[in-house]
């Protein structure tokens, strides 16, 4: 029975984390916190006091899931608003590329795009 949950604490913890490709990093974060605190939670849970993985599941799954959501929401906060306009070392206007995570400028003359370390963005 134990095997069984941690099992499927880990199965559920894989599926969360495949379902986490649009999102942002608060919810990110979050599933990903609670599907790591779910399988350690059970793990501990079933190796100390009465055994009792499904409850070390839940308070983990509850413990990582704060915790990761904290982790996200402070991670989006040091990347700004994607649509902000930032200017480079040089003075030229960075537009955030939300896709790829990323700063690009576009240069006034040949209206080719780099990105902000001056590799050329290839879109």
């Amino acid at each position: 029975m134990k095997k069984t949950i941690i099992l499927t604490a880990t199965t559920l913890s894989l599926v969360g984390l495949s379902a986490c490709t649009t999102t942002g990093n608060t919810e990110k974060g979050a599933a990903i916190g609670a599907a790591t605190g779910a399988v350690v939670g059970a793990i501990i849970g079933n190796n100390t006091g009465s055994g009792d993985a499904s409850t070390g599941a839940a308070i983990g799954a509850v413990v990582g899931g704060a915790g990761g959501a904290y982790a996200g929401n402070q991670k989006d906060k040091t990347v700004g608003e994607p649509t902000r306009i930032r200017q480079g070392a040089e003075g030229q206007e960075l537009i955030y590329d939300q896709q790829a995570g990323r700063y690009f400028y576009r240069d006034p003359s040949t209206g080719r795009t780099y990105w902000q370390n001056g590799a050329i963005r290839s879109y």
